[in-house]
């Protein structure tokens, strides 16, 4: 290979990086910090035309997406509770996560992919409870139907679980469809995946008419499973996550390693390596673990080995309040004393560098 050739892959290189590592740019993660709908159209920075358009048009819905935006910060925080980066919101942040997911990394993969399905979640729940004008029950739900246990009438109310989807489509997918780059297929993929994932876990839901409950007439509709469900999902599928470049035309991914599975619409993908989110890296938006609760007992990434990343822990002695001398009473009721627990804390040490105060 000749010099002007090895000059030509290295200029590529950073054209590479760049077309693939987005701009810091703000979100409609962010709307759960505004107030009311008509303020919010209006002030979340970063909503392009066509979201500030629905916005206008579907100010209840918006509230929903806003109040659900609280919901699915929870399950992520919940699902990386004992993992070094744990999901940390920054609440005066426009895109809510800070410069972490500007890396294209798994970590980003799984943070839209659950804000997607909460969408999703939240738009066809308000649905149900008749809190929007724009959709109710399924509609499509009537008449009679058959499943392996004979015939029912659907009745009650099915979660609209295709509005949810349709809308959450429009609104989410719009910054992204705007986009050509790398980036933005990304995540639009990902997106995708949330959603069919709420939509997986859609069950049947009956109930029984008939003498002494006999259930020769049967009631039925779909309702959503509880979001931690689709939380524990997408979980497994961050954990399986799919590392992608790609293709030479632009229009889709290949896989990176040739002895992986090619991703399906299901699984996440990703384009970057994490970093290891042990020390504080304000480029990288990592906060670090300096401080973070450890699990002395455990071997998995609660440990203080792995939580720590190699650099210690402190050990303070705390007094607690904990529930003891449960009892049941007849009937129905377990009442518990009060009691002071002593308990040992381990948190991790601060790495000893300029950047960081030693502890004494």
């Amino acid at each position: 290979m000749n010099s002007s050739s090895l000059f030509g892959i290295w200029l590529s290189v950073p054209l590479i990086l760049s077309w693939v590592t987005p701009q810091v740019s703000s979100s409609w993660w962010y709307m759960r910090a505004v107030g009311s709908s008509r303020v919010m159209c209006d002030n979340v920075p970063g909503l392009v035309s066509r979201q500030r358009q629905l916005c206008h048009r579907h100010p209840e819905v918006m509230r929903s997406i806003g109040l659900g935006v609280a919901e699915w910060t929870a399950e992520c925080q919940h699902q990386f509770r004992q993992h070094r980066w744990n999901c940390h919101t920054l609440d005066r942040d426009h895109n809510l996560f800070g410069k972490v997911l500007l890396r294209s990394s798994r970590e980003a993969a799984f943070v839209y992919a659950i804000s997607s399905a909460g969408v999703v979640y939240a738009i066809t729940r308000a649905c149900s409870q008749g809190e929007l004008k724009s959709c109710s029950c399924d509609p499509k739900k009537k008449g009679t139907s058959k499943d392996s246990k004979g015939t029912f009438d659907w009745g009650g109310c099915s979660d609209n679980i295709d509005y949810g989807i349709k809308f959450a489509r429009a609104f989410v997918d719009a910054k992204e469809r705007k986009g050509k780059d790398a980036r933005a297929l990304m995540n639009l993929h990902n997106n995708r995946a949330g959603r069919k994932a709420v939509k997986r876990f859609l069950k049947q839901e009956c109930k029984c008419h008939g003498v002494s409950g006999s259930c020769t007439l049967r009631t039925c509709w779909l309702a959503m499973a509880d979001f931690r469900k689709t939380g524990d999902y997408l979980w497994k599928k961050y954990n399986g996550a799919i590392q992608v470049v790609m293709n030479q035309d632009g229009t889709g991914f290949t896989v990176a390693n040739k002895r992986f599975k090619k991703p399906t619409k299901n699984d996440l993908v990703y384009f970057e390596n994490s970093p290891d989110y042990c020390i504080r890296d304000r480029d990288a938006g990592s906060l670090g673990t300096a401080g973070r609760v450890c699990n002395l007992t455990s071997r998995g990434m609660d440990s203080c080995e792995v939580m720590c990343c190699g650099r210690g822990y402190d050990t303070s002695r705390v007094t607690r309040m904990t529930k003891c001398e449960c009892k049941f009473h007849w009937c129905c009721a377990v009442r518990c004393q009060d009691c002071l627990e002593v308990v040992d804390v381990h948190t991790c040490k601060a790495p000893k560098s300029p950047d960081w105060v030693a502890p004494t």
